[in-house]
């Protein structure tokens, strides 16, 4: 009997699940939790009124826009595979909104990492945007990409069509020929959610592709998000990817992302540094973060136990008894850190936490 030829390509193709064949993890998505599930800072921040963040590499920005509550939220698109989403809640409204307010969500992305983009060339890759997104507040919003090395912008608009309802948005960006990112570890792309803007960055035309940095140009058309405390707008499932297209979010393992996080962001949990220092003697302990950061990180100690608050040192460290006598942050690089407990005469023990920061703005 003649063995006639197997389809093994096909077989598979039709036999295992398409996320493991078209859609297996290769890191295409440029965005760092993009499905909001890393949220080292804490999950909620209240009174805000300036930068702040809770959900890893994101950052919120109001000025002169409101007060706001922001979390990691587990309101999310039925059916999506999300656990989590981000948040931004209007606690006090900003009806009238001055020339250079600004409410934004953003996500800054280090040059060496988008290389393949091939930005500045005649080959330079389209980037496509694909995300959730909902809100109380309907109407017109603007997302915006910048190339900060070069003062380079392209902004688009998307709509919210029904009030407190999920809805994807999927936006493409043109590649730039115009000069290549640089390959650092610096910043290089911006991806700027707005919410609200003043009249300094509405009151031009919303560009029609890449063009030099002209503010007025950024977010034309953009609604007020602050205009009221009935107002929130959520987001999750943000993939920043090359092509015309848009795949699937790309989902990766907790501690994949928890890792790429890190490089960025570090705090410790349940007493890093535990010591004990006497008779006047001098102790270090020394400490490897659990990656390499961005760069060499600035950090700050911080008590673990409110009840063992007999002395700090401006917050920094926590000591049993008695007064404290903890150094301030003592760095060596990107790769590991440093407590000293400098001329203690009694005998102590320290119970300190830390955390570091590389990220691409002040803690």
């Amino acid at each position: 009997m003649a063995l006639s030829k197997v389809d093994l390509a096909n077989q598979v193709e039709n036999n295992l699940p398409q996320s493991l064949i078209a859609n297996n993890v290769d890191f295409r998505n440029i965005i760092i939790n993009g499905d909001m599930s890393i949220a080292q800072r804490g999950t909620s921040v209240s009174s805000v009124t300036g930068t702040d963040a809770t959900c890893d590499r994101w950052r919120f920005t109001p000025s002169s826009a409101g007060t706001w509550t922001i979390s990691q939220s587990t309101t999310v698109p039925s059916g999506q595979g999300f656990a989590t989403s981000f948040k931004a809640d209007c606690t006090s409204a900003n009806t009238s909104l001055s020339a250079g307010s600004i409410l934004r969500f953003s996500q800054f992305i280090e040059g060496q990492n988008i290389q393949y983009l091939k930005k500045g060339t005649s080959s330079a890759e389209s980037l496509t945007i694909s995300f959730w997104v909902r809100s109380a507040k309907t109407g017109t919003y603007i997302l915006n990409i910048k190339d900060r090395d070069n003062s380079r912008i392209y902004s688009q608009s998307y709509t919210i069509s029904s009030a407190d309802t999920w809805e994807k948005k999927t936006i493409t960006y043109a590649g730039d020929t115009t000069n290549p990112f640089d390959n650092d570890n610096d910043w290089s792309l911006e991806v700027h959610f707005w919410l609200a803007a003043g009249s300094t960055y509405t009151s031009g035309t919303l560009t029609s592709g890449w063009e030099s940095n002209t503010v007025a140009n950024l977010a034309v058309g953009q609604v007020n998000l602050a205009d009221s405390t009935s107002n929130d707008w959520y987001v999750t499932g943000v993939q920043v990817e090359a092509g015309t297209s848009a795949s699937d979010f790309e989902h990766i393992p907790v501690d994949v992302n928890l890792a790429r996080c890190q490089r960025y962001f570090w705090r410790s949990y349940a007493d890093t540094f535990y010591m004990r220092a006497a008779n006047s003697s001098q102790r270090h302990a020394k400490m490897s973060f659990p990656v390499t950061m961005r760069a060499t990180p600035t950090t700050t100690y911080f008590p673990t136990n409110s009840d063992l608050e007999a002395g700090t040192n401006s917050g920094n460290a926590l000591r049993d008894t008695g007064s404290t006598n903890v150094s301030t942050s003592d760095v060596s690089g990107d790769r590991n850190m440093r407590m000293a407990i400098v001329t203690d005469t009694t005998d102590s023990n320290y119970r300190v936490n830390t955390k570091a920061s590389a990220e691409f703005f002040s803690e």
